[in-house]
Order: structure tokens, then sequence, then C-alpha cells
């Protein structure tokens, strides 16, 4: 039934669609850097830009979801776990997996990603967010496995202007935006965001500001910018017990009233290039961030404080039109300190081996440096190949600040066998990585195109996964995750449809992860692969149909995850094979757009034995924008039309069993904007 129905979201779109996603002229800078058109890109790419307004999004994952393979599910605040042509991963280093970006600077160092990151991007006021599915291009390393994402948040020319908005909530949210920017490219964008939280105990603030210029000073072009963020979060965490979501009284409540979440983060960069054209780019930059929250999800709930500060640059030389080659380069310092306040409550177990006190205080120094070239050639009018390879270098040096192995802060051994946490004597590590990559792009008339590529993706082990060790693990003897991927499709555009269609085929070995024994291990491997589509339909002048849709299937490919039970050929947890959206669009008067909106998510297994399963959901939202004159403009939002009680989370654990971050209740957003 699934196959069927994304079948028909297929014929839909090829035969009739108009989507939000594909247009063949979109101009994107997420595969190259720079300005180019997506009929120059041999890979899946989606945009969302003007959209942005009409989804006013209070979570980034309301607006990434809406796309094509993407899965991000929300958790409490402005928490997420990440899904993008994979299942959603978890641990010390699964957010390694993707490339997040701001104005194609990461936003973390390499080796120093954290899950969260998107909440440290100014998503709120950004003029277009950029995804790329897939392996990334030779431009991007090491995390640029399952998909990349760029958000612009400096406008060009045409985004000159000043605004206020206003928006308000249920649950006691409310979130003020200034926007002031002129012709020249300079300007500011500032956002601040106050949310009562829906769940108790659960609210937070935020603010983001981000800064920009454009100034010309002997012959170079320099585009700089500033973006700070700080985040105050009251986390709540699982709701535990099978189906809990579905009970109203539990799901509102939070059972770790304790638990929080700070962060400030600090960017600054400046992209030089020749004012007489583009033949290079050069951007340094600088990132200083800084974070603690408290661990409510283990035993003993201690207090996480970590931080990194960098320094790198970007660059790219054009020899010919052709052919591009680049270095890029940073260096980070970055620390991670955990520690406990009070005794652990639980089991003579947990009791005796999470005892008070510090657990981790390390300091990790960092070099990567990388080298890429990247080919395009035309062999006939309609057939061209981009080919291109990376090679990576990522070196750490590793100064523990405690007292080597699993014991107590003061040196004493704890009961049955030894501490929780074990501490790594000082090293060094260092992992080179070659990623060759080959596209290729055939038109078959104006408006339509196939593109196919076999690339590959790689990452190294994060700093977490090599030092932060458990139990009687004291070496983390990890390689380099990589990815093969092998992809076809097709985009095309015409009168009132457009589309993009693609079908993948990825294995991945050496996947990372905690085995039965806690040892943080790189001998897993798993397969990934399914079909995508974008696309819509202008059925009238004042009526339009836009949707998206993905089946895919992640499984195991050996038994390395759990020793005792054979999961080879299982599904992967946490992987739904079939997500879909749809938006049907009506204008009843130049002034006025409503929106209905149908999120659905499959099934999915928690646990890599498959034996328990979340049946997945439907959401319905309307959203609607009124534009009252050429300044003002009022819009009215709803969410979960249908107050459905779903989970934005669940999983499983041998500990709790089911747990779930229950999803919200049916809520509003009014607001309005002043432009002038």
């Amino acid at each position: 039934m699934k196959v069927f129905l994304l079948t028909g979201f297929v014929l839909v779109s090829v035969f009739s669609g108009a989507g939000f996603a594909a247009e063949l002229e979109e101009v994107v800078t997420i595969a190259t850097r720079t300005d180019t058109v997506v009929t120059n890109v041999t890979a899946s790419i989606s945009v969302i830009d003007e959209e942005l307004v009409a989804i006013n999004h209070e979570h980034i994952s309301q607006a990434l979801n809406q796309l094509a393979g993407v899965n991000l599910q929300h958790g409490s605040g402005q928490e997420y776990l990440p899904a993008i042509r994979s299942p959603v991963l978890t641990g010390a280093g699964a957010c390694g997996a993707f490339l997040i970006s701001e104005n194609s600077v990461p936003l973390r160092a390499a080796g120093f990603c954290n899950i969260n990151e998107l909440f440290e991007s100014h998503t709120e006021q950004a003029q277009r967010i950029e995804l790329l599915r897939g392996p990334g291009t030779a431009l991007h390393g090491s995390n640029a496995m399952h998909g990349v994402v760029n958000v612009i948040s400096v406008p060009d020319e045409s985004g000159a202007g000043r605004s206020i908005g206003l928006d308000n909530g249920s649950f006691g949210y409310w979130r003020a935006k200034l926007r002031l920017s002129n012709d020249s490219g300079t300007g500011l964008n500032l956002t601040a965001t106050h949310d009562g939280g829906w769940r108790t105990q659960s609210g937070y603030d935020q603010q983001k500001l981000t800064a920009y210029s454009n100034m010309e000073f002997k012959g170079l072009d320099f585009n700089s910018g500033v973006s700070l963020t700080h985040l105050e979060q009251e986390t709540a965490g699982f709701i535990v017990g099978l189906d809990a979501y579905q009970n109203t009284d539990i799901a509102r409540q939070n059972f770790d009233p304790e638990a929080y979440r700070n962060v400030d983060s600090l960017r600054l960069w400046t992209e030089v290039t020749p004012t007489s054209g583009d033949s290079w780019k050069v951007t340094p930059y600088i990132r200083l961030t800084d974070m603690e929250f408290l661990q409510h999800f283990l035993p003993g709930k201690p207090l996480e404080e970590n931080g990194q500060k960098s320094l790198g640059f970007l660059s790219q030389y054009q020899i010919q039109p052709a052919f591009t080659v680049g270095l890029d380069a940073e260096i980070t310092r970055g620390f991670l300190k955990q520690a406990q306040g009070s005794a652990t409550v639980g089991s003579p177990f947990l009791q005796a081996t999470v005892p008070a006190g510090k657990h981790y205080d390390f300091e990790v120094d960092a070099i990567m440096l990388a080298a890429f070239a990247q080919y395009n050639h035309d062999i006939s009018e309609r057939l061209s190949i981009v080919a291109g390879v990376r090679a990576e270098l990522m070196d750490y040096d590793y100064d523990n600040r405690m007292l080597d192995g699993r014991t107590r802060d003061d040196g004493t051994t704890c009961g049955f066998g030894g501490c929780r946490y074990s501490r790594p004597s000082d090293s060094s590590d260092s992992f080179t990585t070659v990623s060759p990559k080959l596209g290729f792009l055939f038109d078959l008339d104006e408006d339509h195109q196939l593109f196919a590529n076999l690339s590959t993706g790689y990452r190294a082990p994060q700093a977490n996964e090599l030092y932060r060790l458990q139990r009687n693990q004291n070496l983390a003897d990890l390689d380099s995750e990589s990815l093969v991927s092998t992809e076809l499709g097709m985009r095309g555009a015409m009168g009132r449809w457009q589309y993009q269609v693609s079908v993948y085929d990825m294995s991945k070995k050496n996947v990372i992860f905690r085995d039965s024994d806690f040892f943080n291990v790189s001998n897993g491997k798993t397969s990934h692969r399914g079909i995508e589509v974008e696309g819509g339909w202008a059925v009238t002048d004042s009526i339009s149909l836009d949707l998206s849709a993905s089946y895919s299937e992640h499984e195991y490919e050996n038994n390395a995850l759990l020793n005792s039970v054979d999961i080879a050929g299982n599904n992967i947890d946490t992987a739904p094979e079939l997500n879909s959206f749809v938006r049907l669009a009506w204008q009843p008067h130049s002034s006025m757009t409503v929106s209905l909106e149908w999120q659905h998510l499959d099934g999915y297994f928690l646990e890599p034995e498959n034996l328990r399963q979340y049946p997945g959901h439907d959401l319905i939202n309307v959203r609607s924008k009124w534009q009252l004159n050429n300044d003002w403009s009022l819009y009215f939002n709803l969410e979960n039309l249908t107050d459905e009680r779903y989970a934005d989370r669940a999983d499983f654990t041998g500990f709790t069993g089911e747990r779930y971050f229950p999803g919200k209740p049916v809520n509003y957003q009014l607001g309005f904007q002043k432009s002038w």
C-alpha cells in the first residue's frame, strides 16, 4: 500500500506537479559556495525561500520536515534529532552524519558537532534554507554523509528594506523580529523569542542577532557578518510507559523539572572576492560556543559543560571556467566537563558505579586540513560530467585534566568492578580520508533533465566518541565512517507544473556506535535506499497543490550492534518507511492566501530487535496570510488542527521501556508585520 501511495505521488508530480522545491532556475550556493542554478548540480537539492515567511516556524522541524527525505524529531524546547536520507540518529557522534552551515560556513568545528546545532542558526529570518541530500560535493568535508543544510541568513540586494513583526501564540508564546537593511548590503536582523512551554516547566527564552556589511577596498569586495545567539531553556524529558503520549495528563507533565540547557554562540566571517569577478574566494571565520545542560536522561543527572573556539578559512580558485581547486583549514580547541552534584538515586549497582563528583574534564586541540578539486566537462550539447575529489586530514591532541581510568575523582575505586565513566590517557589521533565524486547531467530538452551521481561520504570520529569512554574501555580504536552512494534523478518544469524525482542506494561501513559492552566501536554496517519526489501543480490561477514524499528502507547489514541477537536484515530503529507532506493553497483574493497542510509519518520500530513499534501519525495544519496594504500584513496559523495525540519521538530502552516526547496539542499563532 505504501509503495502504491508513493507511486501515486510520483505520477501526480510528473504529470501534474508545480512544486516549491525544484525550480530549474533556482539559484543555490550549497553545492559550490557560489551562486549557481540547480541544473548545474548533479544531486538532489531543495530550497525553501518565500515559504519561510508563510511557515513562520517556531521550531526548525516545522520548515525542514516539509522536504522529502527529512525527518527532524522535535525534542523539548529548541532541541531535535535529525534524519536526512537516514534513520533518526542518536549518540555522541550522530550529528557527524550531517553538515550544517550558515552562509556556507559550518556551524560547528569538524570533530565537535552538536546534535542540536541548527538552533544556533538564524533560521527565523533567513532568506532561504538549502538542502542537499546524500553525500556532499568535493567542496564539502567531513560530516557531509547523509545530507547538507545551508542557511542563507544574509539577504541580497533585493532583500533591502525595514520591517518589524510580532507573533503571539498558545502557551505563552511570543516573538519579536526586527529587520534593517539597505541596498548597499548593510543591515541587521534581530529576533527575540519567549515560549512558556506547553509542558510543565518547559519554556525557553532565545535571542538571535545577525549583522552584515559589504564594502570595497583596493579592488576587493568584503562581505562580512557576525551572528550571536543566546538560549536559556527549561527542558522536559521523556514520559515513560506504553502509549503514554495518549494520556493528556501524563503528556503535559515534566518528570525532570530541574533539567535545563543554556547555550551561547558567536560566529564572525568575511567573504573576500575580487571586485572584477569571482575567479577566487577566501572566507576566514571565527567561532565560539559555550553550553551547559543537565543530562536528565543519565543516572545521577550530571551537569555537562562544553565549548569550543575555532579559527579557519574556506577558499577556492577557479583555474579555468570548468576547473576549481581549493584549500580549507581550521584549528579548534574544545573542552568538556561533566560533574554530578549529589549521590545517584536507584539500584545498588547505579549508586556504586555512578558517584558524585567529577566524571570528565578534558581538552582537545584539533587541526583540520583539506584540499579539493572539481572539474566540469561538457561531453556534448546535452551531456556533461562533474568529477571531483577531496582529501582531508583530521588531527586530535587530547589532554585529560583528571586522573586516568575509571575511578572516582579522588582516586578511590567504585564497587561492582569500577565506575561507569572511563578517562583515557593523553593521546594524539589522526584520520586521513580521500573522497571521490562523479556526476552526470543530461538535458532531455529545455524543460527536463536527468542527473546521476556516484559519490562517497565520510566522517572522522568525533572527539566525544574517542575520549568520552565507559566501563572497561580505555582506548577507542575507531576508523572513519564511510558511505558509498548511487543516485539517479529527474527534474523538470513546464507551464503550470514542475517536479523532482530521485532514487538512491547507499551503503555505509565502519559505523560508530556503543555496543552491548558499552564500548565505542566502529564495525557496524548499514544500508539505505529509497525514492523521493517533490513537486506540485498550479491547478488554477488561485489554487495550487504542493507535495513531497519519500519511501525508504534502512537496514542493519551485520550483527555488531547486539552481541546476543541476530539483527542483520532488520530495519534500523526510528526509520519510518513513508514520510509525506501535502499542501493545498487557495488565494481567494490577491491580498489573501489560505493553505491546508497534511503531514504523514509512517510507523517505525523502537529498537534493533524490531519487537516494538510506534504506529505513526497524521497532522493537519492551516496557515493564512492577509496583506492589508503595502506596509501591513497579518497572518494566523493553526497547528495540529484535529488535536491528534502523537509523539514527536518514540524509542525503547531496557531500563525504562517505551518512552516518548509527546507532541504539542492544537495550538495557534497570530502575528503581524509592518514594513517600510
